[in-house]
């Protein structure tokens, strides 16, 4: 591994570490919650995420760090002369951090400066929860690094369950349209609710990092499936997100989709093909992406399959005009 490789990574560690220090004070309070605009994919600008992004433009440039960076709110920026760009989403689960919940994360991905770089382009990816401190890294071809918040190593531990209806699993909500949502995944629901459980958790890098630890068997989230193979909801979409149409994307998955792969993780998009030909660097509706990611391929099969016939119900329901 090269130095400039280990250079980067470091800093990236670093970085996360010093954006969590920012942000913990704010988890919780009151003016967290306020306002603050609009990102560029339509969603709301919470006062923590301007705080979080503030930092983080402050902090590359105190650093003289020689990178580029792009987030939902800054978009692409470059610092000296770059060689690798930073995937950043400073606070994935603004909603559940504004509220002083668990489920918030510092999400950073790490890819080689390219014209068009790729999810599969993703190098290093690092995750670190607001609340904990708790770190999950990997590198590419490399594995996967957990620490503990006392800084001790801990291990993957995957669910070995591939049974649906005792599915403990977590769902992508926010900004998709309930009613359609529920007619697409209502049996999945259904059959999970007694014998296992479902979450949503507000943010896509907690429920995949929850799969690592062995806490959740799934995470499910199908709204852009949902558009292309039933393009009458988009509207749907567009009213939840006041105009916006409001999913994942890349920077939400770009770190976890690489600490996913790298621990054993089926990690795909809604129809279980790979992501890795996905563009990184883009917030629109055009770049956001389905996930399901499960903790074995027989499970991930299943889900795949129940996702399918849920597709059907929905074209049934809402393939028409309406």
């Amino acid at each position: 591994m090269s130095r400039a490789s280990i250079n980067i990574q470091d800093m990236t560690v670093e970085l996360s570490a010093a954006i969590r220090k920012k942000v913990l004070p704010e988890l919780g309070r009151a003016e967290a919650r306020v306002h603050a605009g609009t990102a560029i994919g339509g969603d709301v600008t919470f006062a923590i995420d301007e705080v979080a992004e503030d930092f983080l433009v402050g902090y590359l440039e105190d650093q003289g760090a020689n990178v580029a960076m792009y987030s939902e709110d800054r978009g692409l920026l470059k610092f000296g002369e770059p060689e690798h760009i930073l995937i950043v989403d400073p606070v994935d689960g603004t909603r559940p951090a504004a509220a002083g919940l668990e489920g918030a994360m510092v999400s950073i991905a790490v890819a080689e400066l390219k014209e068009k770089p790729t999810m599969g382009d993703v190098v290093f990816g690092c995750l670190r929860e607001i609340k904990s401190g708790a770190l999950f890294t990997a590198v590419r071809n490399g594995g996967v690094t957990i620490t503990a918040p006392g800084g001790e190593a801990a291990p993957v531990n995957l669910s070995e369950n591939t049974e649906l209806n005792r599915l403990f699993w977590t769902i992508g909500f926010r900004g998709r349209p309930a009613r359609a949502l529920i007619e697409t995944l209502g049996d999945l629901v259904d059959r999970s609710s007694v014998d296992g459980a479902v979450f949503d958790l507000g943010s896509a890098t907690f429920s995949i990092t929850r799969i690592l630890t062995g806490q959740l068997d799934a995470y499910v989230d199908i709204g852009p499936r949902m558009i292309d193979e039933v393009p009458e909801t988009k509207r749907l979409f567009e009213e939840v997100g006041k105009g916006a149409v409001l999913n994942n994307s890349p920077h939400d998955l770009a770190a976890a989709g690489l600490i996913a792969r790298e621990a054993g993780i089926f990690f795909a998009d809604g129809c279980g093909r790979p992501l890795d030909s996905r563009l990184l660097l883009g917030s629109g509706a055009e770049y956001q992406m389905s996930c399901i990611a499960a903790a074995n391929a027989e499970l991930a099969a299943q889900v795949v399959a129940a996702v399918d016939a849920g597709i059907g119900r929905l074209k049934d329901k809402f393939g028409k005009a309406f």
